[in-house]
């Protein structure tokens, strides 16, 4: 038994989440000039907007006003983007889901790992600008893979959570969607966790997105390790989020062919 569900994992499901992934990048970018260029773009485009309206408009003390602005787009940008098209995932591929039999977590999984190749882009694009800015290459870059590593553990669990819901109720696309629109002002993205009454800290400390931008800030900007009541706290809530999320999706999922 378990022999058979090892063979389909490295067989048959690895194929459905390969071809859902080349699915994902082909729609993303077919008839588009510019490619993967957009995934550079996007980040580049708000950062500058940003940079003229907190330096020219508003000025902002903060040294490398770009690389302080880019640490919480790019975690942001990818923490949206993935929730909001895993939540959408499986009625997006109903056909899919009704005509093949397969783990249907594969779907909103193989979403948000569709993201993580646009999120390496970005990261990518980050370094860079850090390197070139006069940053430089510091040792605690180790941190950035398990910094990384937890948010996408984070939105994984969000996205088979509300692809679940999503299922029986539609409007719960429209909540993450204006939920997103929110977190833009509630993620330190502009400003710096410091001038945050402190009564709100430890909000922010539990808010996996801001405590990833926390965490980015200290490495790059700050050439320190991420703050341990960052990381554990960051830690905590991602496991919790993808534990609750694994089990929604499988207290949910007998029923999906009858909603989709």
């Amino acid at each position: 038994m378990n022999g058979s569900v090892s063979e389909k994992w490295t067989g048959e499901y690895s194929f459905v989440l390969r071809t859902l992934l080349l699915k994902d990048f082909r729609i993303r970018y077919r008839n588009m000039s510019l490619g993967v260029g957009w995934s550079l773009a996007n980040p580049l485009v708000m950062m500058t907007v940003l940079w003229f309206v907190f330096t020219k408009i508003f000025p902002s003390q903060e040294k490398n006003f770009p690389i302080f602005v880019l640490c919480g787009l790019i975690p942001f940008n990818f923490f949206t983007l993935a929730w909001f098209s895993a939540t959408t995932s499986l009625v997006g591929n109903a056909s899919l889901i009704k005509r093949t039999r397969f783990p249907r977590e594969i779907v909103p999984v193989s979403t948000v790992f569709g993201n993580c190749l646009h999120f390496l882009i970005q990261m990518g694009l980050l370094l860079t600008m850090v390197v070139f800015f006069g940053e430089g290459i510091n040792v605690h870059w180790v941190w950035l893979p398990l910094i990384i590593g937890l948010e996408i553990l984070f939105t994984v669990g969000m996205g088979l959570a509300f692809a679940a819901i999503d299922v029986y109720i539609r409007d719960i696309r429209y909540v993450v969607e204006s939920t997103n629109l929110v977190l833009f002002w509630l993620v330190p993205i502009f400003y710096p966790f410091s001038i945050i009454p402190d009564q709100y800290k430890s909000i922010y400390a539990f808010n996996p997105i801001a405590a990833v931008v926390m965490a980015f800030r200290n490495v790059l900007i700050e050439h320190r390790p991420p703050a341990f009541s960052i990381l554990w706290k960051m830690a905590l809530v991602s496991a919790l989020a993808f534990a609750i999320g694994v089990f929604l999706f499988e207290r949910l999922k007998k029923r999906f062919y009858d909603y989709l």
